[in-house]
């Protein structure tokens, strides 16, 4: 399985890629971002994946996200996949918040989804092991993960079913519960079914930590004028499992911010020196 190079440019003393292959996990062509540090030949860097939100794709954080400079300054590699397959032969929706743009980070089992929506195996194990082929630099035995919204979902998600693998985690105003927001519920019921709603907790960070799934610690900023933060989003749910767990939760809400790449790029240094003192202890 080849990888193609769609473009490179020079940014803040690092390259900015943006790369193309024909993934088997969703049987689709899937495009994604690196961001490589300058470094010296031989070394190995960390890496902090960044899982976006709904509608998006590699390109909003990309472009909008404004991480190269901290991540320039701590020699960390920073990695922005799509959020789901692509093409003509992938079925959509025409809602925002499923299909195209709205994988969930979910590993489908309904029809006609199954086929192509299975973006926790591309996210868990086929990407990893492309950039373990075909980055030498990137050091996956130092790894952490964020992300935005739906990513932040998958984020926390990912993290909570695979605790050896990343040494920190955080996310920016994350779908703490999607067992109890709508999104959440349209999402799981049309790509899970359902008739088993507890295939659904592997899917839920709360859901998760009550199940005994533990971290060492968590970051999440949050804007307190998020339009989405009581009827979607919930914090205060993943507070009160963290509490009950005993897991150290940093909860900042951030006065005035929004849910867009305005607070995204905002507090975006915050967490990359976050990760940072975590990655390079």
């Amino acid at each position: 399985m080849g990888m193609e190079t769609v473009s490179t440019n020079r940014a803040h003393g690092g390259t900015q890629g943006v790369y193309r292959h024909d993934s088997t996990a969703t049987g689709t062509p899937m495009t994604f971002s690196v961001f490589i540090p300058d470094h010296a030949p031989g070394a190995r860097l960390p890496v902090l994946w960044y899982l976006s939100g709904l509608t998006c794709t590699h390109a909003n954080v990309t472009e909008k996200g404004e991480y190269r400079a901290a991540c320039a300054e701590h020699g960390i590699i920073f990695i922005a996949p799509d959020t789901s397959p692509r093409g003509d032969a992938v079925p959509d929706d025409e809602a925002y918040d499923f299909g195209k743009g709205a994988g969930f980070y979910v590993d489908a089992t309904q029809a006609p989804w199954a086929t192509h929506y299975r973006m926790r195996s591309y996210i868990e194990d086929e990407l990893p092991g492309l950039i373990l082929r075909e980055f030498p630099m990137a050091d996956l035995g130092r790894q952490g993960i964020t992300g935005h919204s739906m990513g932040g979902h998958g984020a926390l998600t990912i993290a909570l079913r695979n605790p050896d693998r990343f040494r920190s985690v955080s996310a920016f105003a994350p779908i703490a519960s999607p067992l109890s927001c709508p999104w959440g519920e349209k999402a799981l019921n049309g790509y899970l079914g359902a008739d088993d709603r507890t295939a659904w907790r592997s899917y839920d960070a709360c859901a998760l930590i009550a199940d005994g799934a533990r971290l060492p610690e968590l970051l999440v900023d949050q804007g307190d004028a998020d339009t989405f933060l009581d009827n979607q989003l919930k914090p205060a749910l993943l507070d009160a499992a963290c509490r009950a767990a005993g897991i150290p939760l940093t909860l900042r809400m951030q006065p005035g911010y929004d849910h867009s790449y305005y607070f995204i790029s905002t507090f975006m240094p915050d967490h990359v020196d976050w990760h940072a003192e975590r990655l390079k202890a």
